[in-house]
């Protein structure tokens, strides 16, 4: 029996989308200082580039402090149980109109291979995307024949890899925002991420965090 719940914290609905709309933008902002278009200058894309940077380092730490603090870490511990069945079901399963494999719930609100995925973003990806920002940002062009210890790395290198990571990051929010299209409702996934409410299956004897004990779950 579907039952609407509270799922979505504030919190983490505003993590979601700050970080959707700074990865967005980082992405303009960034393909605009590699030349493949203008639309606010070089100068002041490399700016906003900046700022986006840091403002995404700092909800960064905000968010690793309320995952841990409120235990949501375990949210994103990988698990290969129904990982295959999963896979199948993205396949050709939601094609043929299959019930979902997995069943989500408050306290489970990934299946298999949304937290191998999720996990692999916060642990590598977003990482090294960071890292090699950071290494961009603060790279010292040689002046007078002099070059120091960081003005060694090897700055096509480090914009490669920081390139790669723009389109894989880019590619994760487009098959993201294609799958929560999938649900029972094309907008049910998004309207629950806006309000933090979803409708999920319940049984008969749960009522954890349901409407009638809202107040209890925020």
């Amino acid at each position: 029996m579907a039952k609407l719940t509270y799922v979505y914290k504030i919190f983490e609905r505003f993590w979601h989308w700050s970080q959707a709309f700074l990865i967005l933008f980082l992405a303009v902002t960034g393909f605009e200082i590699h030349g493949s278009f203008d639309l606010m200058g070089f100068d002041a894309a490399v700016r906003w580039h900046n700022y986006a940077l840091w403002a995404l380092v700092w909800l960064i730490v905000f968010a690793i402090f309320w995952h841990f603090t409120t235990g949501e870490w375990r949210q994103y511990i990988p698990t290969t149980k129904f990982i295959k069945a999963q896979v199948e079901y993205y396949i050709t399963g939601i094609f043929k109109g299959a019930p979902h494999p997995t069943k989500k719930t408050v306290y489970n609100k990934f299946n298999p291979l949304q937290r191998m995925v999720y996990l692999g973003l916060k642990i590598f990806a977003i990482p090294v995307q960071i890292i090699t920002g950071f290494l961009y940002y603060y790279y010292k062009y040689p002046s007078g024949g002099e070059i120091q210890s960081i003005d060694m790395i090897n700055l096509e290198l480090v914009a490669i890899i920081h390139t790669i990571g723009a389109f894989a990051l880019i590619a994760f929010v487009i098959a993201h925002v294609y799958l929560t299209t999938t649900g029972h409702k094309p907008t049910a996934a998004i309207k629950a991420m806006i309000t933090g409410w979803e409708e999920l299956d319940h049984d008969e004897d749960e009522g954890e965090n349901t409407v009638e004990q809202s107040e209890k779950s925020k």
